[in-house]
């Protein structure tokens, strides 16, 4: 029976490459493993599969009596529903480490890195194995992708380093052109409905016994939320409400100011204003110079909900 490799719900494009990524590379070391994703793939990952002519993975929401990898998340909330019923071998992951637990050791591998796909580059380099031109091509694009062209405060000097040597083995000459190329495909609204762009990219944390969720759009001109913004903040306060959520907040980002634009749907709104040391109004606050929902958000919601 083969072993499923996971990245979290409501997959990005990192959630979906890594995994295909570390599926190839354990097959060549042994193991029968196959790439999983729980749920649809968005515009951008498709863009980055059709370019390096890569298969999108299947979706799977259930794996009690499977076995499995996590990839790009720890967290209870992000993981299948039925985990407990599932035998987790190991975690590859660049966030802070989450409340999974398992009852047996498991591989590790979580490094303070600006993507989950320089860890699998790394680990392709510790286990002597090559990675393929439309491997390097994926998780080039992950990397680009999480860490917004290098702009990102998460991008450290390993993923430059790894970008570097996976753009020479894809044969991309101009990774910034590509990373361009990706984020105005992630950029396009037109004919997509409001709650799948709040779902697109959006993750629900428990901070302190409370349900929080947090989306964001990174794109490149904040001017195409205009007329979508008012129909946005609305549908926040009716997933805010479907969930049983405290709050439910939604990053704009402008990836060529640098800055994101808060949209806020909360039961108690200055918790968030304390967390940003900020006012927000008509439920938005502007946050200068915050690309990172990862470094720049969730740690100083946790902080005031603990």
């Amino acid at each position: 029976m083969s072993t499923y490799v996971i990245g979290h719900k409501i997959p990005d494009s990192d959630s979906v490459c890594s995994p295909i990524a570390l599926a190839y590379l354990k097959n060549k070391l042994g193991e029968d493993t196959v790439a999983a994703v729980q749920g649809d793939i968005n515009p951008e990952t498709a863009f980055i599969l059709g370019k390096f002519g890569v298969a999108a993975p299947e979706v799977k929401t259930s794996f009690a009596g499977e076995s499995v990898y996590l990839v790009d998340h720890s967290d209870l909330a992000q993981s299948p529903d039925d985990l407990k019923e599932a035998t987790v071998l190991g975690i590859v992951d660049h966030h802070k480490l989450g409340d999974v637990t398992t009852s047996e050791p498991l591989e590790c591998w979580i490094r303070p890195v600006g993507c989950t796909g320089t860890i699998v580059k790394e680990m392709f380099d510790a286990n002597g194995v090559e990675v393929p031109q439309d491997i390097a091509g994926l998780l080039l694009c992950a990397i680009l992708s999480d860490t917004v062209i290098f702009k990102s405060p998460t991008c450290t000097p390993k993923d430059k380093e790894a970008v570097e040597a996976l753009a020479k083995i894809a044969g991309v000459e101009d990774v910034v052109a590509l990373g361009i190329e990706m984020f105005n495909v992630k950029s396009a609204v037109a004919g997509t409905s409001i709650r799948d762009l709040v779902m697109r990219d959006y993750k629900d944390f428990n901070m302190g016994g409370n349900k929080i969720g947090v989306g964001q759009l990174e794109v490149v001109d904040l001017a195409i939320f205009d007329d979508i913004k008012a129909d946005l903040l609305k549908d926040l306060s009716v997933l805010k409400e479907e969930g049983a959520r405290h709050s439910v907040l939604l990053l704009l980002t402008d990836i060529m100011k640098e800055g994101s634009e808060l949209l806020i749907a909360s039961d108690d709104a200055s918790i968030i204003e304390k967390a940003f040391d900020g006012k927000s109004a008509d439920s938005k606050m502007w946050l200068d110079g915050v690309l990172s929902r990862k470094k720049q958000v969730v740690p100083f919601l946790e902080k005031v909900f603990a």
